[in-house]
C-alpha cells in the first residue's frame, strides 16, 4: 500500500501531526492531542481502503499492537504513581535538602544526577530512571531554567546510554534478548560504548554550565510516615518487573503492576493510621486532627500522573504502527540493508529512531530478521538505544522526561545539545568496533 493513495495520505497525516508535536513549544497544543487524532485517522483510511480489497489484516494488526501499547502504558502507569507518591511522602524535598546541605553547587548536581541515572538505569530502566532522577534534578534546580534544560538532557542521555547495555534496560533490548539475537552476557560488550556515549555529550555541557549554588535553605524537611516503605515498595518493584522477564519470562509490566498493587494496599494503611504519629509529634489534639490532615489517596496518586505522556505514547505507537503496516518501515529497511550494508544501516536506524520510535523501528528489523553477526545486532542494540537521545522525542526516557518540567525542558532545549549528543553517538560507534573485534 507504499504506493497506494491510503499510503501517501498517511503518509502526510503522520508528517503534519509530529510537526505540530515539535511546535508544542510555541502553539501551546499539548503533544497528545495531534498524534492520537493522526493514529487513529490513519487506521480508519487503512480500514476504508481494505474495505474494498480483500485480504486484510488490520484487525490482527492492531490486536498486536495494543498488546505492546498495553504494556507500555500500564509499566508507565505504575512508574508515574510511584514516583508521585515518592513526592507526595516529602521523599524529593527530602533528598533536595540533603543535597543542598552538602553544599554542591549546579555542576556537581550535573555530575550526581547524571552518573545515578547512567548506573540506575541497567538494573531498572531508562524511562522509569530519567523520571526519577528529572524529578530529583527540578527539585534542587532553585528554578533555574538553564541548569534545568541542561540536567534534563543529560539525564536522558545518560538514562539511555545505561539501558542500552542490559537486556532489560530499554525495551528495544528486551526485544533483542528475547528474540535470542545476543545473548545475555553478549550485552556487556556495549558498556564502554554506552560510557562514552554519555560522557562526550556530558563534558560538552558541563563547559556550559552555570558556576552558581542553588539558593541555601536552612529548611528542615521530615519525610511523612511511611515514605521509607514506600522506597523498599519502589525497589522490589523494580526487582519484580526484572524477575518477571528473567525467571519467569513474562512481561516486565506485570511486575510492575504487582509492585503497584502492593503500594495500593499500603495506601490503604497509610489512609487510615498514617498521618496519626506525625500529628501526635505535633502535638495536635486527636479531636483536630481530622481537620488538619491531608489524608493519603492512593487514587489521587495516580489521577497526578502525566496522562499527556501515557497518551502520546498510544498515539505515536498507533501511527507508527501504521506506517509498519502500509509497508513504510519494512521498505526503508529492506532499502538500506541491501544497499549500504548493515554497519550503516544499523547507524542510520539509529538515527531515525529519533525521529520514529525505536520500538517499531527494532521491531520491524527484528522482523526483517537481516543476516547479521552478534557484533552487528550489538550495533543496531547500541544505535537504537542511544540513538533516540538525538531527540526528546525520540526516546521514551526523553518524552516522559517532558512531562516532569514543560516549561524548561522542551523539544527545542533539548535540540539546542544535538551537535554534542551526535558526537557521543559517533564516539561510541568507533568504542563499538574496536570492542567487538573479537566477535567478527
Amino acid at each position: 500500500m507504499t504506493t497506494a493513495w491510503v499510503g501517501f495520505l498517511c503518509l502526510a497525516i503522520f508528517i503534519f501531526s509530529y510537526s505540530l508535536v515539535i511546535a508544542e513549544e510555541h502553539i501551546h497544543l499539548r503533544k497528545s492531542k495531534p498524534v492520537i487524532i493522526a493514529g487513529c485517522m490513519m487506521w480508519m483510511f487503512i480500514g476504508i481502503y481494505e474495505h474494498g480489497h480483500s485480504g486484510g489484516h488490520a484487525h490482527k494488526h492492531i490486536v498486536e499492537l495494543i498488546a505492546e501499547i498495553g504494556e507500555l502504558f500500564f509499566f508507565l502507569l505504575s512508574a508515574m504513581t510511584y514516583i508521585n507518591t515518592l513526592a507526595e511522602r516529602n521523599v524529593f524535598n527530602a533528598l533536595r535538602t540533603w543535597l543542598l546541605s552538602r553544599g554542591m553547587g549546579f555542576r556537581k548536581l550535573f555530575w550526581a544526577t547524571g552518573t545515578i541515572a547512567f548506573f540506575l538505569s541497567p538494573l531498572a530502566d531508562n524511562l522509569t530512571t530519567a523520571l526519577l532522577l528529572s524529578t530529583v534534578a527540578l527539585a534542587v534546580s532553585g528554578g533555574n531554567s538553564r541548569f534545568i534544560s541542561m540536567s534534563f538532557t543529560n539525564i536522558v542521555v545518560a538514562a539511555n546510554a545505561g539501558g542500552a547495555w542490559s537486556p532489560f534496560g530499554d525495551i528495544t533490548t528486551l526485544m533483542v534478548w528475547t528474540a535470542g539475537k545476543v545473548p545475555t552476557l553478549q550485552f556487556a560488550y556495549l558498556m564502554v560504548p554506552s560510557i562514552i556515549n554519555w560522557l562526550v555529550p556530558a563534558f560538552i555541557m558541563y563547559l556550559f554550565l552555570p558556576d552558581e549554588h542553588p539558593e541555601s535553605t536552612k529548611e528542615k524537611v521530615t519525610m511523612k510516615p511511611g515514605a521509607k516503605v514506600v522506597i523498599v515498595l519502589g525497589v522490589c518493584t523494580i526487582a519484580t518487573a526484572v524477575s518477571f522477564h528473567q525467571f519467569l519470562h513474562l512481561p516486565p509490566f506485570m511486575g510492575m503492576m504487582l509492585g503497584l498493587g502492593f503500594l495500593m494496599l499500603f495506601g490503604f494503611y497509610l489512609k487510615r493510621w498514617g498521618d496519626r504519629d506525625m500529628l501526635n509529634k505535633m502535638h495536635i489534639p486527636e479531636a483536630h486532627q481530622e481537620e488538619v490532615s491531608h489524608t493519603f489517596d492512593i487514587f489521587k496518586r495516580i489521577e497526578t500522573v502525566e496522562f499527556d505522556t501515557l497518551l502520546f505514547f498510544f498515539g505515536v505507537l498507533s501511527a507508527v504502527g501504521a506506517l509498519q503496516y502500509l509497508g513504510y518501515l519494512a521498505l526503508v529497511s529492506q532499502s538500506l540493508y541491501g544497499t549500504i550494508g548493515p554497519t550503516w544501516s544499523n547507524i542510520v536506524v539509529g538515527v531515525l529512531s529519533a525521529i520514529v520510535d525505536n520500538i517499531p523501528i527494532m521491531y520491524a528489523v527484528l522482523k526483517m530478521d537481516p543476516t547479521m553477526g552478534i557484533d552487528q545486532w550489538l550495533l543496531i542494540t547500541l544505535t537504537c538505544g542511544v540513538g533516540g537521545s538525538l531527540l526528546s522525542i525520540g526516546s521514551a526516557a526523553g518524552v516522559a522526561t517532558m512531562g516532569v518540567d514543560r516549561k524548561n525542558y522542551t523539544f527545542l532545549s533539548h535540540f539546542k545539545w544535538i551537535w554534542a549528543i551526535a558526537l557521543g553517538y559517533a564516539a561510541s560507534i568507533v568504542a563499538w568496533w574496536f570492542v567487538t573485534g573479537s566477535l567478527r
